[in-house]
């Protein structure tokens, strides 16, 4: 099975390699950042909070900037910078012993963040053919959480709070993470050149750049499927369920953490699965599927509230329960999500088009604590959850409505008669 899902070109395969190396390094320092600036080198829990907002409100504000930068240079001309950047930001961090220092370590990994993920999407979309885009996107995403999975369960055998040496180790390691994606694109040197000479100006005499995307109707529906189903799945994790599964439900942290395990073993084994599955298949009731599947899982989630503690077990196992619900959602979204971004997208915006597409993850992480945070305090727990399942549900409305505007072939549901792999344009 694993065989069938590779990539025809070995360039391919070979970035698929790389998305390993960094998942690697993400997962070594993804849970112990907070931890680190706040134990380890003493800065004010509200100050490591204003710092970690900053490097949300940078990647946000970059983002739009980088995905022009690659429609006119192409992808590889501003993600190797990018990924250097991002290096030298979480190596820095393993020095840093002032706010100031922290702040510009911060500042450094966020402008490679803005850049990285939509110019990897550009690169893998250049190398690769339609019929084979939406598998190859949902063995990115199984890697992704393998590496991660494997980077946090080693960086939690490592670090100990009375041994700053044990975090400074993790975070060099992460900067060494980045030198695999960085030398495989090197090695490659004609692989994410810019796929077509842009012309500043449409046939209609109007400008090229954001404003044509955002006239895009379907592609301005998809957004808006994104932006509710982020706000009401992805970015709810780190605040709205670790809260409601501690204050609401009254589990140990220690169960929450066998939650996110539970839910990195769903996606890596289904992951392949679900592709097989979904080849030939309605891409838009997909997208829909996937906000039953969330909604499902903050319902279940819910239960524990209503349990309330009063069965340490139950809670606990259905806390885990909702990890697991959650990942065969993201098996669904993974692949499916981004094929359609770049189906829907021109090769002189892919850039902008993929920009804007990690732009919604930004938008999300800002909202979703704001709407969280103040009813688990108030202990609405119940009101957060009606909402959350709202507006996953919402979203699969919104997804439907795009089975309508987007031809069979952009849907997935007819099968193209050639790969179709986008070649560069001369440098």
């Amino acid at each position: 099975m694993l065989r069938d899902a590779l990539p025809a070109r070995p360039e391919a395969r070979r970035m698929l390699v790389g998305t390993l190396f960094s998942a690697l390094g993400r997962g070594l320092t993804l849970p112990f950042l907070f931890i680190y600036l706040t134990e380890v080198r003493h800065l004010s829990g509200t100050t490591v909070g204003l710092l970690i907002g900053w490097f949300g409100l940078l990647t946000l504000a970059v983002a739009p900037l980088s995905g022009s930068l690659i429609d006119r240079f192409g992808a590889r001309r501003v993600v190797m910078p990018a990924l250097l950047i991002e290096a030298v930001g979480v190596g820095s961090l393993a020095l840093v012993g002032t706010t100031w220092q922290a702040a510009v370590a911060l500042t450094l990994s966020g402008l490679g963040a803005s850049t990285i993920w939509a110019g990897m999407n550009t690169v893998f979309t250049s190398i690769t053919g339609e019929q084979e885009r939406q598998r190859v996107f949902g063995l990115q995403f199984a890697l992704l959480n393998l590496g991660i999975g494997i980077g946090s369960a080693t960086a939690g055998s490592i670090v100990d709070t009375a041994r700053p040496g044990t975090f400074q180790l993790i975070y060099v390691l992460d900067m060494f993470c980045y030198a695999g994606p960085f030398l495989i694109l090197l090695s490659m040197p004609k692989v994410g050149r810019r796929l077509v000479e842009t012309p500043t100006v449409t046939e209609s005499g109007r400008k090229r750049g954001y404003a044509e995307v955002l006239r895009h109707k379907p592609f301005r529906r998809l957004m808006i499927f994104s932006v509710l189903l982020t706000v009401s799945g992805y970015a709810q994790l780190e605040v709205g369920f670790t809260g409601f599964a501690t204050k609401i439900a009254g589990v140990t942290p220690q169960i929450i953490g066998y939650s996110f395990t539970a839910n990195t073993v769903v996606i890596v084994l289904a992951q392949l699965l679900v592709i097989k599955k979904l080849q030939g298949r309605s891409r838009s009731r997909a997208l829909a599927a996937v906000g039953g599947v969330f909604g499902t899982a903050w319902l279940v989630l819910g239960l524990a509230g209503y349990i309330d503690g009063s069965n340490v077990v139950l809670s606990a196992a259905i806390v885990i329960l909702f990890g697991a619900i959650f990942a065969v959602g993201e098996t669904m979204l993974s692949p499916v999500s981004p094929a359609l971004v770049n189906v829907l997208a021109t090769d002189e915006l892919r850039g902008r088009y993929n920009a804007l597409s990690s732009m919604v993850w930004g938008m999300s992480a800002i909202v979703a604590p704001v709407s969280a945070g103040p009813l688990l305090g108030a202990g609405l727990g119940g009101v957060w959850i009606v909402l959350v399942a709202a507006g996953t549900i919402a979203a699969s409305l919104v997804a439907l409505s795009l089975h309508k505007l987007i031809t069979p072939e952009q849907d997935g549901r007819t099968a193209t008669t050639a790969p179709g792999v986008l070649e560069p344009a001369p440098a």
